[in-house]
């Protein structure tokens, strides 16, 4: 028995049209249905097919819907803050940035109805939304003319042959940039579409590498790094001598390690800091950048990731008044954004907050932050020890590196004040002896430290394209999973990749490993115990460790086995 397919009914514009008599209800039906077919917009469908003129389109759209009417021939198409918006999203949804002013974003569209289209910008921008009708016809080559004005590609900078003119000679006989060089106009438009595609693709960090014979640039993207270019090896030297140049490094100095920073502006009223750091290597100089975002910081404790009894352990730590609370993992783990969220909580009109790092990548109103200046004498516990004369009552400390920060950080936690820190151990438990071999006295220890917390990112699945996975028993089993969870029915998730998504996975989400130190805890720390010991102890008392923390949100669907075996195995 064949099931006849239901019919569309016209909705949202196209059911305006019908009302106008524009066009009648069963072209509109027709085109709907054909738009979903060939992944098109309705209004794109009906300008192609001639239909409908755009022109007729949009008047009619911004009589009915209220939405203000531009003939896009009196925009500036070359002004347009394209950076602002993921260019995936302007050529699938057809909607393109005009204006920004202040929190607000006017995007011209053709269909002032597609709510999806306007969804999906916002949350990509964080921005308020104004729409601005506009004709389909003249959208779609607006669009193509922007977007092709932003593909800076490697055939100008070949055309430029920028390989060809000379550069003066150091002290070491090696080329180096001059000014005329480095100010090439391609290059600073190619750094700027590496600069900006890097934003547009959430990329945490930017790898420039010269090998012997071959130049590649790397993106690191939910923690792992993707090849994104190859220019030209010939070219290298003026693309690193721009990124030194506009990081206000010395360009002659190519035998030591430099730092620098330098600021993107993407629009009016919004700009992007990266720390900048150069190598020297067996074929020129390496250049990493960190795309500091302030933004991370301000992520609420509620979407770190915790488990509800984990995030209840941490919240109930920091509202105590003087103590410890170590946060614990390698680097690019996340522990700055988990203090930092910390920090937010806290930041109040009545208490004076004060933090030392090396260096501030995140900058918030109402905290006194300070960065660690080695050469000046600045290090953290000469900064900890003016904090102690500056009457704080919380006190963060980017890393305990050495006996003399991790003792002023013990004492300042016992005398009336609460100080957050990080520590590069592996789990909770070796945080606690790590202190122990530092020098700090096991007493101290245990009256001192509050809260102990390890982590890791993992990356997350993509929800568009994540499929089932179907493993044997014993497999399950040897993966850490228990009889009941097995018994009750596991749905477990693998990778696919697909438009929306980096190899099937968007964005990360956090594991954690929460310990209060208890009093059961402090004996073993002051009869001597090892980490070994305190791990028993934690696991006694019920707290998961970080694989077992994983393991919960593979069963949640959030991220894979693989992606947890990455994060969590040896």
């Amino acid at each position: 028995m064949t099931t006849a397919a239901s019919p569309i009914n016209p909705a949202g514009l196209a059911r305006r049209l019908v009302q106008d008599g524009l066009l009648s209800e069963q072209r509109a039906r027709a085109a709907q249905r054909e738009a979903a077919n060939r992944h098109q917009t309705f209004v794109q469908y009906l300008v192609e097919h001639k239909w409908l003129d755009g022109y007729r389109i949009a008047a009619a759209a911004s009589e009915a819907f209220g939405v203000p009417l531009l003939d896009l021939a009196a925009v500036d198409l070359l002004r347009v803050p394209i950076d602002l918006i993921d260019q995936r999203l302007v050529q699938r949804h057809r909607a393109l940035p005009l204006l920004r002013r202040g929190n607000r974003l006017f995007v011209a569209v053709s269909d002032p109805t597609n709510d999806q289209a306007l969804d999906d910008i916002r949350f990509n921008t964080g921005l308020s939304l104004s729409a601005v009708l506009v004709e389909d016809d003249k959208l779609a080559t607006a669009i193509q003319q922007v977007l092709q004005a932003q593909d800076t590609s490697l055939s100008d900078l070949i055309d430029a042959d920028l390989g060809q003119a000379e550069g003066v000679k150091d002290d070491s006989g090696e080329a180096m940039e001059t000014a005329s060089n480095v100010d090439d106009a391609p290059v600073v438009r190619y750094v700027n579409k590496i600069l900006r595609d890097a934003i547009n693709a959430a990329a945490s960090d930017i790898h420039f590498e010269p090998y012997e014979r071959a130049f590649r640039i790397r993106f690191r993207q939910d923690g792992v790094l993707h090849e994104i270019a190859h220019p030209p090896l010939s070219i290298a030297a003026r693309l690193i001598a721009r990124l030194k140049v506009m990081s206000r490094m010395n360009i002659a100095e190519r035998r030591v390690p430099q730092d620098g920073r330098l600021k993107l502006k993407l629009g009016y009223a919004h700009a992007v800091d990266f720390r900048v750091n150069t190598l020297p290597t067996l074929y020129g100089e390496k250049v990493v950048l960190r795309i500091l975002d302030s933004a991370g910081g301000k992520i609420g404790i509620n979407r770190l990731g915790m488990e509800p009894e984990q995030q209840a352990l941490f919240q109930q730590a920091i509202s105590r008044p003087y103590g410890m609370i170590l946060v614990t993992g390698p680097t690019g783990s996340g522990k700055t954004v988990t203090l930092y969220s910390a920090l937010n909580l806290l930041n109040q009109t009545a208490v004076n907050i004060s933090t030392v790092e090396d260096p501030v990548e995140i900058q918030v109103p109402g905290i006194n932050q300070v960065s660690m200046n080695a050469k000046t004498g600045l290090t953290f516990a000469a900064a900890l020890r003016a904090f102690l004369r500056q009457d704080p009552d919380i006190i963060m400390v980017g890393e305990i590196r050495d006996q003399e920060t991790a003792e002023i950080a013990v004492k300042a936690a016992q005398t009336g004040h609460l100080v957050l820190s990080t520590l590069h151990t592996n789990d909770a438990p070796q945080s606690l002896t790590r202190l122990a071999q530092m020098g700090v006295a096991p007493f101290n220890i245990a009256s001192s430290v509050l809260l102990i917390m390890a982590q890791r990112l993992a990356r997350r699945l993509c929800p568009h394209c994540r499929a089932e996975e179907t493993l044997p028993r014993e497999a399950l089993r040897e993966e850490g999973f228990s009889a009941q969870a097995i018994d009750a029915g596991l749905t477990l998730y693998k990778a696919v990749g697909c438009e929306h998504c980096t190899d099937g996975y968007k964005g990360r989400i956090g594991l954690f490993q929460v310990v209060k130190v208890s009093d059961a805890m402090g004996r073993t720390i002051m009869e001597g115990g090892n980490s070994l010991d305190l791990a028993r102890q934690a696991a006694q008392e019920g707290y998961l460790d970080l694989r077992q923390s994983g393991l919960h949100k593979v069963q949640a669907g959030l991220t894979s086995l693989l992606e947890l075996n990455r994060v969590t195995r040896d």
